[in-house]
């Protein structure tokens, strides 16, 4: 039987929209997009690396409750509100996920507000962390 884990945070979004936080399938984690504001402070940080890293910790604590770790994620999708912010938020997520190396996609839809930057959706994969890497060289 497969075993199904459904994370909310309390997020008045969650409720409305009808979502979790995160849903773990037994070793597949997804994380929904997630903005940067602070949980504790309420707050959504102005700078644009700060606010990325505030989106990366919220993800890490999201994956923490299902003993998964920002590590574990193999996929991400990166989405930055406005072009000209790209530079700026793909060095901060480098920074952040190098030696981690998912798959990315970045693109610069609207978002949901103005003051949100960057959000980030991962999918993860409890133990990939630990797990055989293997890289390849390929030419396009």
């Amino acid at each position: 039987m497969v075993n199904v884990i459904k994370v909310k945070t309390g997020n008045k979004f969650e409720e409305h929209g009808s979502y979790s936080r995160l849903v773990a399938v037994d070793n597949l984690i997804f994380v929904s997009n997630t903005a940067g504001r602070n949980p504790r402070t309420k707050e959504i940080p102005t700078d644009l690396a700060e606010q990325t890293n505030q989106v990366l910790d919220n993800i890490s604590a999201a994956l923490a409750s299902v003993d998964a770790v920002l590590e574990d994620v193999v996929s991400a999708r990166v989405f930055v509100q406005f072009p000209d912010d790209i530079n700026d938020v793909m060095t901060a997520y480098g920074e952040r996920m190098r030696g981690i190396n998912p798959t990315l996609t970045m693109t610069c839809p609207p978002l949901g507000s103005a003051e949100y930057k960057v959000e980030i959706d991962v999918v993860a994969y409890r133990g990939a962390s630990k797990g055989n890497v293997r890289e390849l060289q390929i030419t396009l």
